[in-house]
């Protein structure tokens, strides 16, 4: 992102990670939301959702799913992981995955884009986190995902695929949104 941080882009009048801790709220379900450290910038974006450190982060992604799911309640069955840096998912993308929740024995359910291509977010049922809470690496949860029952769930266009890590891609997103 040449120095910039990708979830303090603004879309919709605010920074994205701001504008995905409100979706994520408006579903109504608990939000919890990693984040380097507590005196991160982007602690002070995530609004009314439960920020997470994770003091390992430059490890990667496992790092932040690790924590993640260790700090969610006991009583927890699922856990949907949303990447902050997709701005196509809306909450009623995430309302449709929580929809098709088959509790914590159920398989993991996996969005779709409209054309069948795998991608965010991923919702985990509990007999997963053991698992979670064991990965390592930048490759988040890809070998659960290839060795576990996976139930693909299709959201509108290419909101489930969206995602912007470099600034030509927030470019490339935005002139096409104009």
């Amino acid at each position: 992102m040449a120095g910039r941080d990708k979830l303090s882009e603004e879309v919709e009048g605010q920074p994205l990670l701001a504008l995905m801790c409100r979706r994520a709220a408006l579903t109504g379900l608990p939000v919890y939301v990693t984040v380097p450290n507590e005196a991160h910038p982007r602690t002070g974006l995530t609004g009314t959702a439960t920020p997470v450190p994770v003091p390992d982060a430059d490890e990667g992604m496992a790092a932040s799913i690790r924590r993640g799911v260790t700090a969610l309640p006991e009583t927890t069955e699922g856990v949907m992981i949303v990447p902050a840096d997709m701005p196509e998912l809306e909450t009623q993308d995430l309302m449709h995955m929580a929809a098709h929740f088959h509790g914590g024995d159920g398989p993991i359910l996996r969005a779709t884009a409209e054309d069948g291509q795998s991608g965010h977010p991923v919702l985990f049922p509990k007999r997963c986190f053991a698992d979670l809470e064991a990965i390592t690496g930048d490759q988040g949860a890809r070998v659960l995902l290839k060795q576990d029952k996976v139930q693909y769930i299709a959201l509108p266009a290419r909101h489930a695929t969206t995602d912007l890590d470099t600034p030509e891609a927030w470019a490339a997103w935005r002139a096409a949104r104009v």
